[in-house]
């Protein structure tokens, strides 16, 4: 029995490895790594330092394209809502890899969603079957992220990776996310502004690209009702002086679920 974890360079996907390993034994155990070609650096680094710490395979695959590239080819602009890299980048690259090298009943697939997410298991646990997944860090004992980042140095030896340093709360696509909310982007700016200027410029292309002023990535709440805020506009209020952000919007954090939501269904040709 293969014992396949999805490893996608965060800090739950190493320490549902470790436990994994813990069970099993490390000889059957693969650290599976689907790049979007758009990460952090250091999150290659973080792949290959857990890989040898866990003495298992890491096995890395790819389609080629970025998330920006996917959002061209599909001519739609992703969203917190909808997000059509997750599926085409993630999920069905490693859904090809799964199929052609073991059948349902060969192995087990783990994610490293936690407890305080447990909401987050039916989706895909529904999406793999008839594949098997289970999530080592729903199970005691109970560790949060904070718990995780502060053992890693300390007890694993290995360098925490340097967007969670930067206070990011995720490890994934080089801290940017179409599912991330305006208090990230926020964040992204004043930790990266020539990367979210990147991701600024590359959403005014598509919105020419498409011929539609009236789409962006992030959406904002006001009074109940909801409308959209571009990343140039979310920018400038950011750095006049004049404009404060909400609560809500400070609060609105969102980010990756590449393997947890599915937008398989959403019918786009990649």
């Amino acid at each position: 029995m293969k014992h396949i974890v999805f490893f996608s360079g965060g800090i739950g996907s190493y320490y549902a490895a470790k436990r994994v390993v813990e069970k099993h034994g490390k000889s059957n155990v693969i650290l599976l790594f689907t790049d979007t070609k758009m990460e952090d650096d250091d999150l290659y680094r973080f792949l290959d330092d857990a890989s040898k710490k866990l003495d298992v395979e890491l096995v890395k695959i790819a389609d080629g394209r970025t998330p920006w590239e996917v959002a061209f080819d599909v001519k739609f602009l992703p969203n917190s809502r909808i997000a059509p890299c997750s599926h085409i980048l993630k999920q069905k690259v490693a859904r090809k890899y799964i199929e052609e090298h073991f059948k349902a009943d060969e192995c087990i697939l783990y994610l490293g969603i936690d407890w305080t997410e447990q909401h987050r298991t039916a989706a895909p646990i529904k999406h793999w079957a008839p594949y098997k997944v289970e999530f080592p860090l729903c199970q005691p004992p109970y560790l949060t992220k904070k718990d995780m980042l502060s053992k890693l140095e300390k007890e694993e030896g290995i360098k925490v990776p340097e967007l969670y340093k930067l206070g990011f709360a995720h490890n994934n696509c080089g801290g940017f996310c179409f599912r991330a909310g305006i208090g990230h982007f926020k964040h992204l700016l004043e930790t990266k502004p020539d990367l979210y200027k990147f991701h600024e410029d590359k959403e005014q292309e598509l919105r020419e690209y498409l011929g539609r002023d009236d789409i962006s990535i992030l959406r904002r709440t006001k009074n109940r009702q909801k409308y959209n805020i571009t990343l140039k506009k979310l920018r400038e209020e950011l750095e006049s002086q004049h404009v404060q952000l909400s609560i809500e919007d400070l609060l609105d954090i969102g980010g990756c679920g590449c393997f947890v939501d599915d937008d398989e269904n959403m019918n786009f040709e990649d």
